[in-house]
């Protein structure tokens, strides 16, 4: 199992959770909120609204989102799903556990205890320049304030 960080349109009560529920896409077991060690830009970006976490240290906010254990079809199709290497790179990030309710290894649960953990995340290298200009979110909710309702692919 691996852990992966989901701060967009994946997480719980947004467009494309149903995802991860989908058990023929694979296995993701919810473990937790948190949110990343360093800052970053979070930018809501493209004609469909995407949230993007440009790969950009040090700038932006600490990003909120969920942790989640994923088996290696669920990675696969995640790899699929958020066009990596192409438009998303997978990488491991540290993320500061905000709430944890995942079981497992003692390890596992003694890192989730300590208050950071590591996972994949699915952030940006490949963006418009003009994509640093954007206001900067630390947290995604696609009915949020901002007003850029998420475009769903099945809709475009």
């Amino acid at each position: 199992m691996a852990r992966v960080f989901v701060y967009g349109t994946l997480k719980k009560g947004q467009p494309n959770y149903k995802h991860m529920i989908n058990t023929a896409k694979g296995l993701a077991k919810f473990q937790g909120r948190g949110r990343t060690v360093e800052k970053y830009p979070l930018v809501i970006a493209g004609k469909y609204n995407i949230p993007y976490m440009l790969n950009i240290p040090g700038t932006g906010h600490q990003v909120a989102g969920e942790i989640y254990s994923v088996d290696d079809q669920m990675l696969q199709f995640l790899d699929e799903f958020e066009g990596c290497p192409e438009m998303y790179q997978r990488t491991l990030m540290r993320i500061e556990v905000v709430e944890w309710e995942g079981k497992g290894s003692t390890s596992e649960a003694r890192a989730a205890a300590e208050g950071v953990v590591e996972c994949f995340v699915y952030s940006t290298m490949t963006y418009p320049p003009e994509w640093v200009g954007l206001p900067y979110h630390d947290s995604y909710d696609s009915s949020g304030k901002h007003g850029l309702s998420y475009v769903l692919r099945e809709s475009r």
